[in-house]
């Protein structure tokens, strides 16, 4: 069945972390990643004392930036010094969660509880953990125990019921929804919920009243239109059109998706509109070259139309990338090589089958088949063992033949097959396929999470479900860059150049907009051990700027940004015309107050807990976006010709909400660096926000030009 809704795939979480962090429920990110206070110094693991709380709070920030390994290592210093404390096992459990390490995430999350049995996020994250492993009983009881606690948190009271339903509790799940439905009328979860709830019990009717009013709520939730192209596809044919023009609004949402296009051209196949379908297959396989539906796709619908020969070569590509596992593609191979005359390659195809399923009727027809085009006078033998094999089936059961192979559920078409009937096999086996969108579109939309029976889950960065989008980051100075195919080496800066020629530093300095996080342990204690070199140095000879930004970029890397900050400004007063230190202290002050922000995130119905001197969150932050724009204006008193230091000013301004001088700052930039497309994508963004949008779809359609894959995103959906 196409999109098959199932209750493994349906399962959802609330509030995303941040829409960056896997899913939790209204465990804000905000609450989580940070503290309120200021400052930021967390110690080097060199020290022989540390400070514990700012030891936790440096790895709150590598959390927040996804740094999940490193995080880790800061909260393992933590316990190793006060082991009696809840907070970090409460945060290693959140980056085990992360890393999809659900048993550690259940572990680290019972620790805490020990420890201070009044954490209800200990409790949320331990029954998100248990609800992706299969402990649905465990998954509930920490459900509720939240909800006696907190009885209004609708994120944990959507959890609970889909949780209930997961465990067979249907009428439970009935009264958890109607509770939900009561607090929180306008969100959209829970009807996407209810409806896969009533589509579980049968009433597809309710489903559809349920689905269409998630889209009366959000029309941009592209979890919501799978759902519903699924309900019209339960309609046959009749409802293929509905179901096009659903995938075509989810393509123009989210338009990287290759599955999404591999659904649509089974769609257009069906309709048949062979061409449009190829267009698709081949596209998914240009975002995922080795996406085997896509291929399998491609081949029947190239075996179709008679191109043999090609579609052979992806069945071979198949087979090659499913480690000879992909009956149906050996399936399909044998029939079109018999067409072809490969009859040994064929029947070598063939015999894999009847060795792999030796009770289905099919394999032993196709051999049959195959042998008898071959001469084979033995030929007559696998004919009629698949006939009997097939009425023995239809004795066995012949009212519920789907359900007598539902072991077998990758595989019914081979156990649900009349050999008296040589068109079957064509008819059974040269059909498309598609694939289950449900789980891929939560991760896409934010509309639905994951936690199957089956321990599978979906996680990392989401887009939130109305299409939001988002600045290109700024550009930093760093030791590590992530090559793409479109972008093979990091951006050219003269002042970092210089500084690499000098052989000074420990690392090569490198410029990107497009961070990596530091994921190998090996790295992490070596920039640990980079920053102990450098104390020691410092301390025994006399001052020298490069020492301290060598040392600001190692607690840059391990993210300690107020030690970084502190380091740069050092090497800036030691040297007032080192460009780069104060550059880099302009990233340093915004990552620490990106970090901080999250405390003014916390629930919507929670003040704004109150920072130093009385300053609000919202206050520091745009003191630091102050004293970053500062900096970045010394820069270019030093540099006027570097592109990238107006680019960030322009992001920093608009970030703001100062679009005018973000567009002043933007235009400097694309004065300096014409071919700078990130600044042509953010310029376009900031047209549209001041409502000139023929200016801002000529940036856009730019910056796609030069490689900046969202602009065609963001395009379409300003341009609808």
């Amino acid at each position: 069945m196409f999109f098959i809704v199932t209750r493994d795939r349906l399962l959802a979480f609330s509030e995303y972390f941040c829409g960056n962090i896997s899913l939790i429920t209204h465990v804000n990110i905000c609450r989580i990643i940070t503290a309120l206070c200021a400052a930021l110094a967390g110690l080097a693991p060199g020290y022989a004392q540390i400070n514990v709380d700012q030891v936790v709070r440096v790895g709150r920030n590598a959390l927040y930036f996804e740094d999940y390994v490193l995080s880790i290592q800061y909260f393992n210093q933590a316990i190793a010094a006060k082991p009696y404390l809840a907070q970090p096992y409460f945060y290693r459990a959140v980056a085990k969660y992360s890393l999809d390490d659900m048993r550690g995430a259940e572990a680290d999350a019972s620790l805490a509880i020990d420890r201070n049995p009044f954490i209800t996020d200990a409790y949320e994250i331990r029954g998100v953990a248990r609800q992706n492993s299969g402990n649905l009983e465990g998954a509930i009881a920490d459900y509720r125990k939240v909800l006696d606690m907190m009885p209004v948190n609708k994120g944990v009271m959507f959890n609970l019921a889909m949780a209930q339903q997961d465990a067979g509790l249907t009428d439970s799940a009935e009264v958890t929804f109607q509770r939900l439905f009561k607090l929180s009328p306008g969100y959209e979860r829970a009807y996407m919920g209810y409806a896969n709830l009533l589509l579980h019990k049968g009433d597809t009717v309710g489903a559809q009243t349920n689905i269409d009013k998630a889209l009366d709520i959000n029309r941009f939730n592209v979890g919501a239109l799978i759902f519903h192209a699924n309900l019209a596809m339960q309609k046959g044919k009749d409802g293929f059109a509905t179901a096009l023009a659903d995938m075509d609004e989810a393509i123009r949402l989210e338009p990287r998706q290759p599955s999404f296009f591999v659904n649509r051209a089974y769609l257009r196949h069906e309709l048949d509109d062979y061409y449009g379908a190829m267009s698709d297959f081949d596209y998914a396989l240009q975002l995922d070259p080795v996406n085997t539906s896509a291929i399998f796709n491609r081949a029947i619908l190239r075996a179709e139309v008679g191109d043999h020969d090609r579609a052979v070569a992806d069945l071979d590509r198949v087979v090659s990338l499913t480690g000879g596992k992909d009956y149906r593609a050996l399936f399909n191979r044998a029939m079109i090589n018999k067409e072809r005359g490969r009859l040994q390659d064929a029947l070598s195809d063939a015999e894999v089958i009847v060795n792999a399923f030796p009770d289905m009727p099919a394999a032993y027809f196709l051999r049959f088949d195959i042998r008898e085009a071959m001469g084979d006078k033995g030929a007559r033998a696998d004919y009629d063992r698949s006939i009997a094999m097939a009425k023995a089936n239809r004795k066995a059961a012949p009212d519920d033949a789907t359900e007598a192979s539902r072991g077998h559920a990758d595989d019914d078409p081979f156990f649900n097959f009349d050999p008296e009937n040589a068109d079957a096999v064509a008819g059974r086996f040269n059909s498309l396929v598609t694939i289950d969108t449900s789980a891929e579109t939560a991760e896409v939309a934010g509309a639905l999470g994951a936690a199957s029976k089956g321990g599978r889950s979906i996680r990392g960065r989401v887009q939130d479900a109305d299409g939001a989008v988002e600045l290109e980051p700024l550009f930093v100075v760093t030791y590590y860059t992530s090559p793409t195919e479109l972008r093979p080496s990091g951006d050219y800066m003269k002042e970092a150049d210089d500084v690499n020629n000098t052989r000074v530093l420990r690392y090569l300095l490198q410029v990107t907009n497009r961070e990596v996080a530091l994921d190998d342990p090996a790295d992490i204690r070596r920039h640990f051990e980079s920053v102990d070199y450098y104390t020691s140095y410092i301390s025994t000879h006399p001052p020298r700027a490069i020492d301290f930004f060598g040392r600001g970029m190692d607690f840059m890397t391990v993210r300690d940004y107020s030690r970084a900050a502190a380091d740069f400004g050092e090497a800036a007063r030691l040297s007032p015309d080192f460009t780069l230190a104060y550059f880099m202290r302009a990233i340093a002050t915004l990552r620490e107050a990106e970090s901080d922000r999250a405390a003014a995130s916390a629930d919507d119905d929670a003040p704004s807990a109150p920072g130093a001197g009385g300053a609000t969150p919202h206050r520091l932050r745009h003191l630091a976006a102050r004293q970053a724009i500062a900096d970045l204006d010394t820069v270019l008193t030093l540099s006027p010709q570097l592109a990238i230091a107006h680019y960030n000013k322009g992001v920093i301004y608009a970030s703001q909400g100062d679009y005018t001088s973000a567009l002043s700052a933007l235009n400097e930039a694309i004065a300096l660096k014409p071919e700078m497309g990130e600044a042509y994508y953010n310029r376009g963004y900031v047209y549209f926000m001041l409502g000139n949008g023929s200016a801002g779809a000529a940036d856009l359609s730019r910056a796609g030009e030069l490689g900046i894959v969202p602009s065609y995103s963001l395009l379409k959906r300003m341009s609808r």
